[in-house]
């Protein structure tokens, strides 16, 4: 294989990481929304997620809110997964682990 000249420099804002995350947590099925837990807010950028980037690999941790009647422990595995191989496949950044906080679950419809 042919060793390719280095032309520049490619750098991924922060923020693109969090919508990735975000987004992909969103899409497991069990998932109501994310959440910002009490006292956290300011460290948290966007609503329920939370970012350490060290180089090449970064440290992930959601806060999020499941659906009612679900597996919440197969909820968090797949949100593991999906968010692991999002950051990977997309950035090509190494991610050292995802940590998933259940802040709480969801009120079914037509609780009061």
């Amino acid at each position: 294989m042919e060793d390719q000249p280095q032309i520049g420099r490619i750098t991924v804002a922060p923020e693109v990481l969090e919508t990735i995350a975000r987004l992909t947590t969103l899409a497991v099925p069990g998932v109501a929304r994310m959440a910002s837990p009490q006292g956290v807010r300011r460290l948290v950028r966007r609503d329920g997620v939370k970012l350490d980037i060290v180089g090449n690999s970064v440290r992930v941790e959601l806060h999020i809110v499941t659906e009612p009647d679900v597996n919440m422990l197969g909820v968090s595995h797949q949100i593991q997964t999906e968010v692991t191989r999002a950051i990977q496949d997309m950035v090509g950044m190494q991610v050292q682990s995802v940590d998933v906080r259940i802040e709480d679950v969801a009120c079914p419809s037509g609780a009061a």
